[in-house]
């Protein structure tokens, strides 16, 4: 899978991407990032890629010529299909749903904002799918490209040291994941649940289902009314529910 980042700060890119997952992803060779430099596209002489916005009101609005041309330069090199998503606040939110989405995709090209944002006219000439990672405003879409990066990346079949890493972790089912825990058995008189030791296998898969029931139930009920329950999950719920008293349930 290949990355573009077209951006003005190709470092943060670079550095932010180069660790951990997806660094030795990279070194795998089952992931190329590549960042552009936004400003190497601008016929300004002075490397100038922002200008006043018409109408008034404070802020710099980034000029369409530059951010068309370093589109065009990747899009020149990439086969039919790839994927163009513009890191906005305006767009829908990222989810698990879109990143297994995105990760059937073989080039994935993202455009980051900054300042007050870009001028409609490129937007609208490229269509690009608008992404946001939330309800909040950052200073530019570096960091929402690198989430939306990190979370795909992950389900890249050999990304992960583990293929069966990412199955179990939250919002994989819709829900919320089970309680972990490692050594010691105790600590500060908390012991680690019994059935986890017990070496029996479908005890220790159920007790982590019911966990996860509980734990989104407490944590995040919304995400209750997508996800595909069975029967016996919906009972759970509604026991939990006729016995709520305001409190988080084990």
């Amino acid at each position: 899978m290949r990355f573009y980042v077209l951006t003005l700060f190709t470092e943060m890119i670079e550095q932010g991407l180069s660790h951990s997952v997806i660094g030795r992803g990279i070194e795998k060779g089952l992931l190329s990032v590549e960042a552009v430099d936004i400003r190497n596209f601008t016929e300004d002489k002075h490397r100038r890629v922002d200008d006043y916005g018409y109408g008034g009101g404070a802020g710099m609005i980034m000029q369409a010529q530059p951010v068309y041309d370093a589109y065009m330069s990747v899009k020149n090199r990439v086969k039919d299909g790839a994927r163009l998503i513009y890191m906005s606040p305006q767009g829908a939110v990222f989810n698990q749903k879109k990143a297994e989405e995105l990760s059937k995709a073989e080039d994935i090209i993202i455009l980051c904002g900054h300042y007050e944002g870009i001028d409609q006219r490129v937007i609208d000439e490229l269509e690009p799918e608008e992404i946001s990672i939330g309800d909040f405003v950052l200073t530019g879409g570096e960091l929402g490209a690198m989430v939306l990066i990190d979370a795909v990346s992950r389900l890249v079949p050999g990304v992960l040291n583990k293929e069966e890493s990412f199955e179990d972790e939250s919002f994989s089912d819709g829900l919320l994941e089970y309680p972990q825990y490692t050594r010691p058995y105790e600590f500060m008189g908390r012991c680690v649940p019994d059935v986890l030791l017990s070496g029996h296998h479908e005890n220790v898969e159920k007790w982590r289902q019911r966990q996860k029931i509980i734990n989104t139930f407490n944590k995040r009920p919304e995400l209750l009314k997508r996800a595909e329950l069975s029967e016996e999950e919906r009972q759970l719920i509604e026991e939990l529910k006729n016995n709520q008293h305001g409190g988080f349930y084990k």
